[in-house]
């Protein structure tokens, strides 16, 4: 770590506790704060990174500040800056899933938060509507996010994500690569390291089996199966914390009834609340976990741990070893075309994610009018998420 590396820590730290609104925003925030006002990097650098976080699975704000510290001061910077900027909001979202464990058998805690799960649900189908937007540009991308929308819907399984993100990113790959694009590929390779591409290629496979050994090896320990879960999720989840909802949800509350729907949603609204990154939700659901299955407080807190490293343990890495040749990678047509159909498919598992979120409401029609109300409160106006969920606080706290 270089001389530089202690006042950008210091940056590190301000950054996580004044960021809000998710990926979009912390771009705006690292251009200004890490690019105009200090110069860590150039702006160019800057959006390469942000490119490169978007192709790759996991926490795409994560991946992006994690790749602009080794560029600053190489992989000690880099795995500092990981823990400055995950701790915070993971720690507060753990005491928040042990407190909520301790308050649940008061009723307090459900007058407080029955505004805010249909609020938290309206910010759910806010970003699915903005993603959609941004994603289904083409017919193509259309059809993907309608298959995989009743796909997840019929199957209802989590082992149909990989399968439906992988075709998704093979359909759009073989569609919009052009036979040009393909000559000029060809040429391009002359330039192109094939040890460092077989090298990532490898890595990604020791990814994948590495979640395989561990969910074969852990048949009577809940939390390495929980582990494995968050693990394997990290390594599906591409446009970040938008996909993650849908993702969790479907696995842990449809699925294996890790946690329920209530719960769910009072953490997501919680986290939506606080500054820094949206994966940390995760340590909130690894904490509930292991509480409902008795563990204790050491349980909880090691459920919030392992949920919190599982899921950001594949981008972390992924990161960390695909910056220093990402020149490379980035002439090849096919890895680029492929995230339209990847991010065409998570539009669907958004879709899905919404229509069984709404399900518990049945015919509560005040459920549904403070869903649409924080729907156009964040659509039509300027409000901000976290506004959004201290009005359900305040409604809850008042009626």
């Amino acid at each position: 770590m270089n001389k530089r590396g202690p006042l950008f820590l210091r940056d590190v730290l301000v950054y996580t506790f004044t960021t809000f609104g998710g990926p979009q925003a912390h771009v705006a925030i690292l251009l200004r704060d890490f690019v105009e006002k200090r110069n860590y990097i150039t702006e160019g650098e800057l959006m390469e990174l942000n490119a490169l976080s978007q192709v790759l699975p996991g926490p795409s704000s994560t991946q992006t500040l994690v790749g602009i510290a080794w560029k600053v001061g190489g992989l000690q910077l880099a795995i500092l800056t990981f823990l400055v900027w995950i701790f915070p909001s993971a720690a507060i979202m753990c005491m928040a899933a042990i407190g909520y464990k301790s308050l649940a058998s008061t009723g307090r805690v459900e007058e407080v938060l029955r505004f805010i799960r249909p609020a938290a649900v309206g910010i759910v189908a806010y970003a699915a509507v903005v993603f959609a937007q941004r994603i289904l540009k083409t017919k193509t991308s259309v059809y993907l996010a309608t298959g995989s929308l009743v796909a997840t819907l019929i199957l209802q399984n989590p082992y149909a994500f990989p399968i439906l993100i992988l075709l998704g990113g093979i359909i759009s790959s073989a569609l919009e690569t052009q036979p040009s694009e393909d000559v000029l590929r060809a040429k391009l390779y002359a330039n192109v390291n094939p040890r460092k591409v077989s090298y990532f290629i490898g890595i990604l496979l020791f990814f994948a089996a590495l979640g395989a050994i561990i969910n074969r090896t852990s048949p009577f320990s809940l939390p390495i199966r929980l582990f494995e879960n968050f693990y394997r999720n990290g390594i599906l989840i591409f446009g970040g914390g938008q996909v993650l909802v849908p993702l969790m949800y479907t696995e842990f509350v449809k699925l294996k009834h890790y946690l329920s729907n209530a719960e769910f949603l009072s953490g997501y609204a919680l986290q939506q609340a606080l500054p820094g990154p949206t994966f940390s939700f995760t340590s909130f659901l690894g904490a509930i976990t292991l509480g409902n299955k008795g563990f204790g407080l050491s349980g909880q807190i090691a459920g919030g741990i392992v949920a919190v490293l599982g899921i950001n343990l594949p981008g972390l890495i992924l990161i960390l070893f695909i910056v220093p040749f990402w020149e490379d990678l980035k002439k090849i047509t096919r890895i680029k075309n492929s995230l339209s159909g990847i991010n065409a498919v998570a539009v669907g598992f958004m879709a899905t994610a919404l229509i069984l979120l709404t399900a518990p409401f049945g015919t509560n029609w005040m459920a549904y009018l403070i869903m649409a109300g924080a729907f156009c409160l964040l659509y039509f106006t300027k409000v901000k998420t976290p506004i959004v969920i201290l009005l359900g606080v305040v409604l809850g706290l008042i009626f």
